[in-house]
């Protein structure tokens, strides 16, 4: 069974399957193994670092003929950035945290697909009026920054509220089994992270990938401890989702305490780069109980369509 939809579609993609463009880690060898599984990938230049983006663009365009996009954080981006990157040719540019506005603008008509993750009803209706290709739902489940809605509810009521346009679902979708309840909830398709970032291609330090393969979903929680002590300025009705550390543990329900203290915030920074796992951020969805193993980002695409194609025929002949 083909999993063909409205995104594949429009993408001429094999797979409905998109890489969450993950600051840092999706980088263009990622993105390019991706893509050539017949899913697209996205580079994550996250806060608009255009040296970063300029190289990983140069290897995604080297190792793919293949649809590919870009990922950025509209909260911490310039439109000079989204132009530089849309000199690239990307096939698609995605928004996300933040009001899109000012970058959709300069994204709309010039060849490349607006896509705009949306964490709630409000940023839905604004990735319409902004003329968004695609839509991305993210529910709370999701590693990284995110919002507070549940995915399971959350997809179907963005879905009605944007038809005709194509909602991919985002936060907790690691297996073929997630891909195919999605589906079945209306979306085109599911875009995913933390699965794609236990895989060979992961720009991810062997340490982090670890943590997720060992970790469990209920070791997971949102929070605003680790920006704080990163001095990141993320805007704080977007959460981070990580696995618990002791410097969470520590810090927890302590954020404006922590704000003010000086010597912990350089007591983390000290121990992040130093690698030490009691204080790095590892971005991680609850989903991570479904992460066994680090293939590579190609066997991973087709594994996850080919289960969902699976179960949808089972269901299909139960019926």
């Amino acid at each position: 069974m083909a999993l063909t939809t409205t995104f594949t579609k429009l993408l001429e993609a094999e797979h409905p399957i998109a890489l969450a463009p993950m600051g840092g880690s999706a980088g263009g060898v990622l993105a390019a193994a991706v893509s050539n599984a017949g899913g697209l990938g996205l580079i994550g230049v996250g806060r608009g670092d255009a040296t970063w983006m300029d190289r990983e663009v140069a290897l995604v365009v080297a190792r793919t003929p293949k649809p590919w996009g870009i990922g950025f954080q509209s909260w911490a981006t310039d439109v000079s950035t989204v132009e530089r990157a849309l000199a690239h040719g990307p096939s698609a540019v995605m928004l996300s945290f933040g009001d899109p506005g000012d970058l959709a603008a300069a994204i709309v008509g010039s060849g490349a697909l607006l896509m705009v993750q949306v964490v709630d009803m409000a940023e839905a209706r604004r990735a319409v009026e902004v003329g968004a290709d695609v839509i991305v739902a993210q529910g709370t489940e999701a590693g990284g920054h995110g919002g507070t809605r549940a995915t399971l509810p959350f997809v179907p009521a963005v879905v009605d509220v944007t038809s005709p346009i194509p909602v991919l679902a985002a936060g907790g979708i690691a297996d073929g089994r997630g891909l195919a309840a999605v589906l079945a909830l209306g979306a085109a398709g599911a875009l995913v992270g933390t699965r794609f970032q236990a895989s060979t291609e992961a720009l991810v330090d062997a340490e982090v990938v670890k943590a997720i393969l060992e970790g469990h979903g209920e070791d997971t929680e949102r929070s605003r401890v680790l920006d704080i002590a990163r001095a990141s300025r993320w805007p704080s009705r977007y959460t981070g989702r990580t696995l618990r550390n002791e410097f969470l543990d520590q810090w927890r329900d302590r954020e404006a305490e922590l704000e003010d203290d000086e010597g912990a915030i350089a007591a983390y920074r000290d121990a992040a780069r130093k690698g030490d796992m009691r204080a790095v951020a590892v971005w991680a969805s609850e989903a991570i109980d479904l992460i066994t193993d680090a293939p590579s980002a190609g066997d991973i695409v087709r594994q996850m369509s080919g289960d969902a194609a699976e179960v949808m025929r089972r269901v299909l002949a139960a019926s």
